[in-house]
């Protein structure tokens, strides 16, 4: 593993083996249930979709839980304690984190994300707008085991910060597992703050996936463009749609790419035949109650400490310490 200081940030680069588009579009789509990895809706057109889908009146995570997070940053404070070490993987833009800096004052934040660039240009805005702040960056794939850096200075805890719901992606079992290592990482009496998106009436879900100005879908149908453009792919993106529903029974939003004919389609000199209403598989997005979320955190080594709900009981933010 390299490390450089890098402006007023340390970098460590653990070197993430990038995601091989060809070979997992190409196998996805050899499925019976066609699937494509929802990380490669994030090309850079599907990253500003994003950003838009985030403020879209339909979209309530995003704006509920940053309310959250804003409304008790002093009692999350007062859970964590003064002077940790906060972690975050899958940081982004560092733009949640924010609304907790002023409060928590850790001493140290290690922002995590596979994007160099990206990962960079954030954790120094960051170091920019928080001078007293320690910042060590670290460019990982943190859905494989999370390692922290070995020269880091001593802390009174080690915290996880892990919100906007991404939890959700991943299926139950792996969530627990991804909850173990990071309950791993940050050791007995560490913590874990998180954000949980709540099952709710699914007309509220399926609207916040089905939004009015047709975002949502431009991102869906997007990941075709970004085939057709990377990998030479022969999508006719006109004869696709987006369709997401609550899927009740396995209690998550899925998003998928319905074929509205029968047809061919060529990835890579690969023909791959569609039936009509056909579908591609994109995204899962799991919602939890406050109790199965507490069960699947319980099950990876954590203790629930609080949980932070709004008046609307739309999301949760919780905290855990780690047994």
């Amino acid at each position: 593993m390299n490390s450089l200081n890098v402006g007023d940030i340390r970098f460590y680069d653990h070197h993430p083996k990038p995601a091989d588009f060809q070979a997992d579009v190409k196998q996805g789509l050899q499925l019976a249930q066609k699937t494509i990895p929802p990380k490669y809706f994030y090309d850079q057109r599907g990253s500003r979709l994003f950003d838009s889908i985030c403020e879209l009146p339909e979209y309530y995570p995003t704006r509920t839980e940053l309310s959250i997070l804003k409304n008790h940053a002093s009692e999350i404070a007062g859970c964590i304690g003064p002077e940790c070490l906060l972690v975050e993987p899958g940081s982004g833009s560092s733009h949640k984190v924010r609304t907790l800096l002023d409060a928590l004052k850790p001493q140290a934040y290690i922002p995590m994300d596979i994007s160099k660039i990206h990962l960079l240009q954030a954790a120094q805005n960051i170091s920019d707008d928080y001078p007293w702040l320690d910042v060590h960056a670290s460019c990982i794939d943190f859905t494989e085991k999370l390692h922290l850096p070995n020269s880091l200075p001593e802390v009174n805890k080690k915290v996880a910060f892990f919100p906007g719901s991404s939890i959700g992606n991943f299926e139950p079992s792996e969530a627990v597992h991804f909850l173990r290592d990071t309950a791993e990482m940050v050791e007995q009496g560490g913590g874990l703050l998180i954000g949980v998106d709540l099952k709710k009436e699914a007309n509220i879900l399926t609207a916040a996936y089905n939004d009015s100005q047709s975002v949502t879908a431009d991102f869906n149908l997007n990941l075709l463009q970004r085939i057709n453009d990377e990998l030479g792919g022969e999508f006719d993106i006109d004869s696709f749609a987006h369709h997401a529903f609550y899927n009740e029974e396995k209690g998550r939003i899925e998003m998928h790419l319905v074929s509205s004919t029968s047809q061919q389609v060529v990835v890579d000199d690969v023909a791959f035949d569609f039936l009509e209403g056909e579908t591609i598989h994109t995204e899962s997005s799991y919602k939890y109650t406050v109790q199965e979320f507490q069960d699947i955190a319980d099950a990876a080594g954590f203790r629930a400490n609080q949980v932070w709900v709004d008046e609307n009981k739309l999301f949760s933010v919780h905290y855990y310490t780690a047994v």
